[in-house]
């Protein structure tokens, strides 16, 4: 006699327990998708199936009272099956054909916004920033809704080359995909962190200390029973300030963001590629952050005008070069961009030809 299945909190249930009926019977099976709209599609299976999606963004820091709404419209209009793709897009997905304009009224009716399938720019992947994270130098969500304003309509109307994804993240230990985004925005930390020596022996276990960085620019200070940095060493990460409090890596004056771009994850075309830098440092202007918004703005309308279809971001600036890309952009080249091959791995190119 088999015994009952055990329920535990260890790892997460089975994915298929959650997918909607109609994937699961055709699952591995699925022949063709079509995009009707800017937010709708459908896939067809090899059975002749088919499962309608419709898009919509969400603010990704979502409230309680936000998911009910969103489940109220599922249990409405698709059984209750909902799902969150990993750039926090939120799709509702039926089998019923004429669920879907209904589904669609109600969703703009309730203020969502319907939008991001195909040559488009999708929600922003990013970190918690000042609203939650311990250690962010810029904020996530106001930066993010500030860009999205902007770019609005690349989501919800206007197409490009091919699919754009943004990214953010307040920190370069990164929670965000800043690395594999076509247009992101990282913010740095650009100081030494400053150390209350008096605290460490309190509140710091040493050897923790100085094995959390990365660059050994930390080690102990048996004099002052803390610990020292060797400031050439230290690329300003805040690791340290992550395991020990003391050493305070925030200076409200000097943090601020970066812009990288050509990152992408998919193999189609061209491999994956890793994100490079644009433009090293712009100071942060909250509430709106104007500069960071009009330079993302700028480099997505000058690839949208320049690149051929299909071309990602990356393999835009790969096919005419670096050189031309600063030169469209208007992007002035400074000393950051070059490769000194202590932290920053192909920034650009290593050719001894690349000519500046």
């Amino acid at each position: 006699m088999a015994l009952p299945q055990r329920q535990t909190d260890i790892g997460p249930p089975h994915y298929k327990q959650f997918l909607p009926p109609v994937i699961e019977k055709n699952y591995g099976q699925w022949k063709y998708h079509e995009r009707i709209d800017a937010g709708t599609m459908v896939h067809v299976a090899e059975s002749g199936d088919k499962v309608y999606t419709v898009r919509v963004a969400s603010p990704r820091l979502l409230s309680t009272d936000t998911i009910r709404d969103m489940l109220d419209v599922a249990d409405k209009y698709c059984d209750g099956y909902i799902r969150f793709t990993s750039r926090n897009n939120v799709e509702f997905m039926t089998a019923d054909e004429s669920k879907v304009e209904p589904l669609k009224k109600e969703l703009k009716d309730r203020g969502y916004t319907i939008g991001g399938i195909g040559p488009r720019i999708t929600n922003v992947v990013h970190t918690q920033g000042w609203v939650h994270c311990h250690s962010a130098c810029t904020d996530a969500s106001g930066l993010v809704k500030a860009m999205m304003d902007e770019l609005y309509e690349y989501f919800t109307e206007k197409e490009l080359p091919a699919k754009v994804r943004l990214a953010l993240a307040c920190c370069v230990n990164m929670c965000g995909a800043v690395h594999c985004s076509d247009i992101a925005v990282v913010a740095v930390h650009r100081k030494v962190p400053v150390i209350d020596h008096d605290k460490i022996k309190d509140m710091c276990e040493i050897p923790t200390t100085v094995a959390a960085c990365p660059t050994r620019a930390i080690s102990p200070d048996p004099a002052k029973k803390s610990i020292k940095i060797k400031d050439e060493k230290c690329m300003y990460c805040g690791n340290c300030f992550t395991v020990c409090p003391p050493i305070e890596i925030h200076n409200p004056e000097h943090d601020g963001v970066a812009i990288v771009v050509g990152g992408k994850i998919g193999s189609l075309r061209t491999g994956p590629k890793f994100s490079k830098l644009a433009i090293p440092f712009f100071y942060n202007e909250p509430p709106r952050w104007p500069k960071v918004v009009a330079a993302i703005k700028n480099i997505l309308e000058v690839y949208a005008k320049n690149a051929r279809k299909h071309e990602r971001l990356g393999e835009w600036v790969e096919r005419i070069g670096w050189e031309r890309f600063f030169k469209l952009t208007g992007i002035e080249f400074t000393y950051q961009h070059i490769d000194d091959f202590t932290f920053m791995r192909d920034t650009l190119r290593t050719s001894a030809a690349f000519k500046w």
